[in-house]
């Protein structure tokens, strides 16, 4: 039998999650809006300067101007991905990250995101969004505990395709033990970018429960290659995975 003590954990960790989903489905603040766009006209001139510097060098030499190119969008991809994993380690999955870290993180992003090589990541046959994704970096402070119960270990992502399905996993410190926990969605493609998130199962230790109707939100896959995925929540969070 389930302890009175069980179901009131239970019960609390039901609420965290409802206001972790609510994070995805309210729009984003005129602060995180006046930011982004500060972040995309910074990224873009620095963009241009460093196309000019790369052309200046290798032109020269007789390389065509499309191989010249696209050897600098590999070597930037390259750079910007080590930097946001590497910060992405140093702040402990964006936990202990401090303002000028999130505020370089939400630069590097945005560039990375500008160098995107999946076009239509959810609809295009090829793409290479199914499988399992461990998060690296995120800024929801819900899903990163901040407040509440800590998260021990891996928080991961597997979304399928073929079945338009997607579950989280992750084990939460609760006061007396560690406790599996997870949640099912079913996805509803909008675009070759976005889909509906409608979460359909919650699980706690050997305890689950089906979610409200309610309980909604939109993702956005705005980067994706064989080792990376960046992704953007309809409150305005990001989110960094890597693939397992």
């Amino acid at each position: 039998m389930i302890s009175l003590c069980f179901l009131s954990t239970a019960l609390c960790s039901i609420i965290a999650v409802r206001h972790e989903v609510a994070a995805f489905s309210s729009p984003p603040s005129p602060l995180a809006t006046t930011r982004a766009n500060h972040w995309s006209a910074a990224a873009s001139s620095s963009s241009s300067t460093a196309i000019n510097l790369f052309f200046g060098a290798y032109l020269p030499l007789g390389i065509p101007p499309a191989l010249a190119y696209n050897a600098w969008v590999d070597s930037r991809r390259k750079e910007l991905k080590e930097r946001i994993l590497q910060l992405a380690s140093d702040t402990k999955r964006g936990l202990v990250a401090t303002e000028e870290q999130a505020e370089e993180m939400q630069d590097m992003f945005a560039k990375l995101e500008k160098f995107n090589p999946t076009v239509n990541p959810i609809t295009n046959k090829y793409s290479t969004l199914s499988g399992d994704w461990l998060l690296e970096y995120t800024t929801s402070d819900s899903i990163l505990g901040k407040g509440g119960f800590e998260r021990v270990g891996p928080i991961v992502q597997n979304i399928d395709i073929p079945t338009l399905s997607a579950k989280n996993s992750e084990v939460v410190k609760y006061v007396f033990a560690n406790v599996p926990r997870s949640v099912s969605s079913e996805l509803t493609p909008v675009n070759g970018k976005r889909t509906d998130v409608k979460f359909k199962r919650f699980e706690l230790g050997p305890v689950g429960f089906d979610a409200p109707d309610s309980f909604r939100g939109i993702l956005d896959i705005t980067y994706l290659d064989d080792e990376v995925r960046l992704s953007r929540g309809d409150k305005g969070n990001i989110f960094v995975l890597t693939r397992m």
